[in-house]
């Protein structure tokens, strides 16, 4: 893999220390340990959930400190911040992801990490996504928002620790990121997957669930496996010390023109879009999931577990063009792209490959 100078990615991330990956059950945790695992770097993955992994993974809990390794936070060069807990109010997702992040952060200074670099992950909200309407292309210098995320306040506690404790620090905004992290919901790729595959069951077109508008507007998505490369990167780049990059797949679309090929690689008549709830409907279609399942021998996982239908909710309704910036991170050195229409058609046939969605002769 090269970037726009020619330089070799990979040697420039050959393995220099040891990598701690907070959240790593998590879709954006597990392809950044996972990517650095492949390159040969000692990776150790903390969540709360006991996971099975090519890595080396610790259950344990970051707001407590209760099972974190202590031998290994010794040796920590690299972090890797990808955890997250989710609250209904702004007031308290700030409370308590500051919290994770700066728990963690003290466990590995009172340990004596030799800590060099920390990544932290962002998104559109940044710019505004969560509120409607928002200036595009979005790029890292344009102001913050008045209203108080924990993007701001996690990135503040970050510059304050980086300064205090000399490491470097790199924040990474992908947008609607695509991959696959078993038993974790929060994933485009498996709402577009398993409503295809049950709408297949009952005999009926694939239509999108959204609005007209929202079928129009340009969209933009982040496949995980890039950002677990772009995360490798900024952890050994110096360019990207202090630096926010928006990271995406460097194409956009519009799901007008994506969802007629869906159908088609999906063997399914096509509809015009429906508006509907997902998180109303789907749940109600839990027996023809469970019935896929069995017929096809797929991976067992619980149906509140498979997707997180409000994702699809909020995406297939904002009516805005949701488009950023990656100037930025290009001009830094990191320029891998994807064409997300046949990275999205692979990565579903890599879904029916895996038995987590049925096969589609069926």
């Amino acid at each position: 893999m090269t970037n726009i100078d020619g330089l070799n990615l990979t040697e420039m991330s050959e393995p220099d220390g040891v990598v701690l990956v907070a959240g790593d059950g998590g879709l954006i945790g597990s392809y950044a340990a996972r990517e650095y695992h492949s390159l040969g770097w000692e990776v150790h993955g903390v969540s709360r959930r006991d996971l099975a992994t090519e890595w080396t993974h610790h259950s344990a809990d970051l707001l407590t400190g209760e099972g974190l390794p202590v031998g290994v936070l010794s040796r920590v060069t690299h972090l890797v911040f990808g955890a997250y807990v989710e609250k209904s109010t702004e007031a308290e997702l700030i409370q308590v992801n500051d919290a994770l992040l700066q728990n963690t952060l003290d466990a590995l200074h009172r340990n004596g990490a030799p800590l060099k670099h920390v990544t932290i992950y962002q998104g559109g909200k940044a710019y505004g996504h969560h509120l409607g309407f928002f200036n595009t292309p979005a790029k890292e210098t344009d102001p913050r928002l008045i209203a108080p995320h924990f993007y701001y306040t996690q990135e503040d506690l970050l510059k304050r620790n980086a300064r205090e404790r000399g490491f470097a620090w790199t924040a990474i905004r992908p947008e609607g990121v695509t991959g696959y992290a078993t038993g974790n919901p929060m994933n485009l790729l498996m709402v577009i997957g398993v409503y295809a595959a049950i709408n297949k069951e009952l005999g009926l077109p694939l239509r999108f669930p959204g609005t007209r508008a929202a079928y129009d507007v340009l969209y933009q998505t982040t496949d995980a496996e890039l950002l677990g490369r772009a995360t490798v990167w900024a952890g050994s780049e110096p360019k990207a010390d202090g630096e926010a990059f928006n990271v995406t797949n460097g194409d956009v679309f519009r799901w007008s023109q994506l969802w007629p090929k869906f159908a088609r690689h999906f063997a399914m008549e096509y509809a015009e879009p429906q508006q509907m709830s997902l998180a109303e409907a789907m749940p109600m279609r839990k027996h023809v999931w469970e019935s896929l399942v069995e017929r096809h021998g797929l991976r067992a996982t619980p149906f509140e577990q498979l997707v997180g239908w409000g994702v699809g909710d909020f995406l297939f309704h904002h009516e805005a063009d949701n488009i950023t910036s990656t100037v930025k991170v290009r001009q830094a050195g990191f320029a891998d792209v994807l064409d997300t229409e046949t990275r999205l058609l692979e990565l579903f046939d890599k879904l029916i490959e895996a038995k987590i969605l049925p096969p589609l002769t069926a």
